[in-house]
């Protein structure tokens, strides 16, 4: 398939530049895949309009402030045969990192910007010194291997001095309620550099009533990284390579979602990443008894495993009945998700509904529910 199949008209101002000021308070539009219609509503009402006995599932990674801001410092750092004047600017121009995934103990896959003049062996500073990054090599996307040291815990220096990882399509710096508003209310597990955004809508309140309905939340953890919003830069999606990122399924969850499986009770997904890493885990699953598919007692296995799963038109769901995702951008990896999930016409109409109704787009915006 093309990846110009995948494309719609957005008007800019219908990208959600802020949360709204109390998180369930967003639109809903509900898609009804077998009748091929959907229905203008408010996630208030996801409680109600529930059948009452789901597995809703989550993804409970928490975002770390991935973006640091330092100056370069150390070995390589000045150009042969630079002046003093041009030394001078040359350390003291701005380095942006933005920590896209930790491989390591202490060692992180970074994009650093401007990433061309930064060499392997060079030191970056951050805070002064509070924090600094070894360069130790170069690998595709343009990433660079980083080692990160401070004078304390590193982790504790990341959350002083970086900034919240906002996408590019939010044309504004960061603020302080930024850290709270960029994650979800499931978040526990430091590692992800951008939030899984449909779990944005969740409040403390509408849990509570989820659960007074007797519907069961189970978390998963998927450290978001680039894989979910990785650039096509092919004209044939079918030759895109997905970027890998890490999860990790608890036996509670595995056996949530088998039980639920055994009982013919729907497993509502909430986001994409949560998707990707039940899907992912299907099919290792199979793959590890020798079968197409994986029984319900085996649907997907406790454990850690990288998910590397591109979802594209013609992908046999084996574990989600149902989605609740935001909206995504055009020529995307999500959309393209979304699209396998209940076809590529239909997801594109819809979108086109949501123009037209003015519903607020991406990660601080509106959601839809697929079922």
């Amino acid at each position: 398939m093309l990846l110009s199949d995948f494309d719609f008209q957005l008007p800019p101002e219908l990208i959600a530049q802020a949360p709204l000021p109390e998180r369930d308070s967003s639109r809903m539009l509900i898609l009804d895949r077998k009748g091929a219609r959907w229905e203008d509503s408010v996630f208030r009402t996801l409680p109600d309009l529930l059948r009452g006995d789901e597995l809703i599932v989550v993804n409970n990674t928490r975002v770390i402030p991935a973006r640091l801001f330092g100056h370069r410092q150390g070995m390589g750092s000045e150009p042969p045969g630079a002046n003093r004047r041009t030394a001078t600017e040359f350390l003291s121009s701005q380095i942006e990192v933005l920590l896209t995934r930790q491989v390591a103990p202490g060692e992180w896959e970074a994009l650093v910007r401007p990433g061309r003049k930064i060499r392997v062996g060079e030191r970056i500073e951050f805070g002064g010194g509070e924090l600094s990054a070894e360069v130790l090599s170069q690998g595709e996307y343009g990433l660079r291997r980083i080692r990160l040291s401070a004078e304390g815990d590193v982790a504790q220096a990341i959350e002083r001095l970086g900034h919240v990882p906002l996408p590019p399509y939010i044309s504004r710096e960061d603020e302080p309620a930024d850290r709270e508003r960029y994650q979800t209310i499931f978040a526990e597990r430091p590692g992800a550099v951008a939030a899984p955004t449909a779990g944005l809508h969740f409040s403390p309140s509408i849990v509570d009533l989820l659960r007074r309905r007797g519907i069961e939340i189970a978390t998963i953890t998927l450290e978001v990284g680039l894989g979910t919003f990785q650039s096509i830069h092919e004209d044939e999606i079918e030759k895109h390579k997905i970027h890998a990122e890490r999860y990790e399924i608890s036996e509670a969850a595995a056996a949530a979602i088998c039980a639920a499986r055994r009982g013919s009770r729907p497993i509502l997904a909430v986001g994409t990443t949560v998707v990707r890493a039940l899907e992912d885990a299907a099919q290792k699953s199979a793959a590890r008894r020798g079968a197409g598919r994986s029984s319900d007692d085996s649907l997907v296995a406790p454990g850690s495993a990288e998910a590397s799963i591109f979802i594209k038109p013609g992908h046999q769901f084996q574990v989600i009945d149902q989605l609740l995702t935001n909206f995504h951008l055009p020529q995307s990896t999500l959309l393209i998700l979304v699209s396998a999930f209940a076809g590529r016409d239909f997801i594109l109409e819809a979108y086109r509904h949501a123009v037209a109704e003015r519903y607020r787009f991406y990660s601080y915006g509106d959601c839809m529910w697929i079922r």
